[in-house]
């Protein structure tokens, strides 16, 4: 036993166990091995947070432009809806509604145009006790300038519309001073009851039908100092020019006889007159022939190289010059005063 302790001692002793144990290089690499160890331990925390970082700010990019898209949509929306509103707000009606309820219409002249009084039948549709007593006031609106004028004063109500048990046919003349669209605005008591948008035409309307080679300007060349004369032959009209049998006994809204009379017309059964009527009052273009805007002439007559018989009708009284054209030429403006 005593042998078999001895032994073990003097394997305990031995080169590997006694005296220096690791070498100094041994120790280097035990220590880099150590360094290396703890550098990749604190690595692998840093990779994970790396990538977890990486994906929480996509995730936030993506939310935030989803987010943004969604707003820019939104506002988009907004923008189109209020765009919307504004071209329905200037579209042109001739009635107001509240809550599905027809307030009030208007129909204007149909030739309603800038710098003149042109007549307006404003058709109230509410009970008399609405609008009695109350002061009513009109204001207008220009789409294009945002002009906003006073084109009815403050006038009281105080009775119906004649014929009627309301408003129903309240008429009014108004100027607009120029041509677009305009918004009427309509107050009592200075609130505000509905609004209208009407076309309002730039001066001279001309009619659809009437013939190309009349002009507008060719209204802004009236004389209406130079009035029409007694020729003899009860002819009315400008001397050496142009005249008519006929004109000195009008009647309003019926048909009459006129024979139209002109002079220097060299080759009259070749020739065509075309005669355009223009009213000062209103600042409007009719029609006056009962057949159309022109007729064919014939020869001479009471004096004159051709003449031609017609039928007319002058729609309303007042103050017209009458612009008469050969073969598409203007020729002469005869101007009358027709009050009955």
């Amino acid at each position: 036993m005593e042998k078999e302790l001895r032994n073990l001692r003097k394997a305990m002793n031995s080169s590997t166990h006694k005296g220096v144990r690791f070498t100094e290089i041994q120790k280097e690499k035990i220590r880099a091995s150590l360094h290396q160890e703890n550098i990749n331990v604190h690595r692998k925390p840093k990779l994970y947070i790396y990538v977890i970082s990486t994906l929480a700010a996509s995730l936030f990019i993506l939310l935030f432009y989803t987010e943004l898209s969604a707003f820019l949509s939104s506002k988009d929306g907004v923008k189109q809806e209020a765009n919307q509103a504004i071209k329905s707000e200037w579209k042109s009606r001739n009635d107001y509604s509240r809550n599905g309820k027809v307030l009030f219409s208007v129909s204007p002249d149909p030739y309603l145009s800038a710098g003149k009084p042109f007549g307006y039948v404003f058709s109230f549709k509410e009970a008399f006790d609405t609008y009695n007593g109350k002061e009513l006031e009109i204001y207008a609106i220009h789409k294009e300038t945002g002009e906003r004028i006073n084109v009815l004063p403050s006038k009281k109500i105080t009775e119906p519309s004649s014929g009627y048990s309301s408003l129903g046919r309240f008429t009014t003349r108004l100027i607009i001073p120029e041509g677009g669209l305009w918004k009427y605005e309509v107050f009592f008591d200075k609130k505000f009851y509905g609004d209208v948008v009407l076309p309002v035409g730039e001066g001279t309307l001309l009619p659809i039908n009437i013939p190309k080679f009349v002009q507008a300007n060719d209204f802004e060349k009236i004389d209406w100092n130079r009035k029409a004369v007694d020729l003899g032959n009860n002819i009315l009209g400008n001397e050496h020019k142009s005249g008519v049998i006929g004109a000195d006994m009008p009647s309003i809204n019926i048909n009459q006889k006129w024979m139209w009379h002109l002079w220097w017309i060299k080759k009259p059964k070749e020739t065509k007159l075309t005669v355009v009527g223009f009213h000062r009052e209103t600042g409007t273009v009719h029609q006056i022939l009962t057949t159309g805007w022109s007729l064919d002439l014939g020869g001479e007559n009471n004096g004159a190289d051709a003449h031609a018989p017609s039928s007319v009708n002058i729609p309303m009284a007042g103050e017209w010059a009458i612009l008469l054209y050969v073969d598409g030429k203007l020729f002469d403006v005869l101007v009358y005063n027709i009050n009955s």
